[in-house]
């Protein structure tokens, strides 16, 4: 199997525990969301250790072990990006599969088990971007919106979409719902390792919000802001944070 055959395994996999999970009747709230952190960290990281013994691994639902850093291999995870909406039985929240090498996103899978017959988005199967709206869509946090996205989607006259997860809002634009994720609210590697090497694949944009790349494996797991969006959408952005920043 390879790796990106994995990833979409691991990632469609757990998904569809998530699922069993949220369907038991026996959690609600903030205890569905810490089962399902649970139930799909546990899973993920036993599979991946057995599946790739040599790699490193860092997950958001364990202790951090830095021992990852030497290594050249270091799958990504997040059991579940969005645990709030997870939580709240929406739809917006996805399962991250990462695998970056030599500190880039390379090959990932980003599952959206919460759409109507679950849907995984991968890097070895890449679809046509679908056509852009008249007027670009920003993709922002439900309740936390980016000073630096409302700022730019108002001065290139767009759209807000509000929505949950980092790896929704990444795939929302791969799935041609929106064309701009800019976020600045602060990260952390596994929010966007997967979504990243998902969207790179694709043919989008993936930087920091100054241009520079965005690197994986590092002792500091803080990734403070990103921005994928469409190629032809990009140049634009990056002056526009630049001189509204």
């Amino acid at each position: 199997m390879t790796d990106a055959e994995l990833a979409a395994h691991l990632a469609e996999t757990a998904g569809r525990i998530l699922l069993d999970v949220r369907s038991s009747g026996l959690f609600e709230g903030k205890a569905l969301g810490d089962a399902g952190d649970k139930t799909a960290n546990e899973f993920l990281c036993h599979a991946i250790r057995a599946a790739r013994p040599d790699d490193g691994l860092l997950s958001e639902e364990e202790k951090d072990d830095t021992s990852r850093c030497a290594k050249s291999r270091v799958w990504i995870v997040d059991p579940v990006d969005g645990t709030r909406e997870f939580g709240e039985l929406r739809s917006d929240w996805a399962v991250h599969v990462g695998l970056a090498i030599d500190g880039v996103a390379t090959t990932g899978a980003v599952a959206l088990p919460g759409l109507d017959g679950g849907t995984v988005l991968r890097t070895d199967r890449v679809e046509p971007l679908p056509e852009p709206a008249d007027k670009p869509r920003f993709l922002v946090s439900r309740t936390r919106p980016a000073k630096e996205a409302v700022a730019v989607s108002e001065a290139m006259g767009g759209e807000l979409v509000r929505m949950g997860s980092a790896g929704a809002k990444a795939m929302a634009v791969v799935r041609g719902e929106a064309e701009i994720y800019l976020h600045s609210g602060g990260q952390y590697e596994w929010d966007s390792c997967a979504p990243v090497a998902v969207a790179m694949a694709h043919g989008l944009h993936c930087s920091r919000i100054d241009g520079s790349p965005i690197l994986y494996n590092r002792a500091d797991t803080f990734l403070p802001d990103l921005l994928i969006c469409r190629p032809e959408y990009a140049e634009e952005v990056l002056r526009l944070v630049g001189e509204l920043g």
